[in-house]
């Protein structure tokens, strides 16, 4: 009975776990700079295929690598292989340099997180998670199009570490570091007022506050705190046993990066100010006395 249940059938692997990820996308842990990513329920699979397409069309541009084709350029080669199609050694042509063009490794890499909604892509250089994130919600902020059905937030992480004080204090040190050398790139110190933005997911072991304050040890002095009108945000995600920060500017403006927000605001004919929208209007039938 067991030998019939063990036949070939079963003993094949599946191309896609059961929460619906290929297996051949994730990597097993959650390392290095990358974006979060929050999405609608039941939809990462599908979330995690629009964002390669979307973070490899904005990396090439951003990032062109010699032999790297994007995603649109590889449709404009399909299209003339169809003018040509009558062109037999044309195509041999084509199809034999494809083979010998060098491989690129892959930029991007789905993390897996067990955790519904939630996705982390992990991004190589030189890819700059925090410029590709603000590269896309400028564009998205400007148009209105995201480029993706299912995504909501994106969160960029400049790096990520094991979250107990003394790794995140070294992480601290080096993002801190590394923003202030380009911030400071040209003339003397700024400076700054900040806000912590912390977020927390599945993480029971450090409080907020003893993170917040271990952040707050990393800043530079002429740094102070600011919680209504700061310039600059630090970002802290925590999860799991992951803890991943950034620093980044204008996140009020862009809506926190949420696509969705920016788009719905970018689209949106007209802000329903006092005295207008249907539901004042359908006041203004009743107390006319219509019926």
């Amino acid at each position: 009975m067991a030998e019939a249940q063990s036949g070939p059938s079963n003993g094949r692997k599946r191309k896609y776990r059961s929460d619906g990820v290929s297996p051949t996308w994730v990597k097993r842990t959650i390392e290095g700079p990358g974006i979060w990513a929050t999405c609608v329920k039941g939809k990462e699979k599908g979330t995690v295929g629009e964002l390669y397409d979307l973070f490899e069309s904005l990396a090439a541009d951003m990032w062109p690598v010699e032999g790297y084709d994007s995603p649109a350029n590889d449709r404009d080669n399909g299209s003339d292989a169809d003018e040509n199609e009558d062109d037999l050694e044309t195509q041999i042509a084509k199809e034999v340099a494809a083979l010998k063009r060098p491989k690129v490794e892959k930029r991007f890499a789905n993390c897996l997180t067990n955790t519904q909604c939630v996705i982390f892509m992990s991004c190589k250089p030189p890819v700059d998670p925090v410029k590709l994130v603000m590269q896309h919600v400028d564009n998205v902020q400007k148009t209105g199009v995201t480029r993706t059905k299912y995504t909501h937030r994106l969160t960029p992480v400049s790096g990520t570490c094991v979250a107990n004080l003394p790794e995140l204090h070294s992480l601290c040190r080096r993002t801190v570091a590394a923003y202030s050398a380009q911030d400071n790139s040209e003339g003397s110190p700024r400076a700054r007022k900040y806000k912590v933005e912390l977020r927390m997911r599945n993480h029971n072991t450090l409080t907020r506050m003893e993170i917040i304050q271990e952040v707050a040890k990393c800043m530079p002095s002429n740094y102070t705190v600011d919680l209504d009108n700061p310039d600059v945000f630090v970002l802290v995600e925590v999860f799991k046993s992951t803890f991943g920060m950034s620093i980044v500017e204008d996140y009020y403006r862009f809506q926190k990066f949420n696509v969705m927000e920016l788009a719905n605001a970018h689209n949106e004919p007209e802000r329903f100010e006092k005295g207008a929208g249907r539901v004042q209007d359908k006041k203004q039938e009743d107390d006319s006395g219509t019926v």
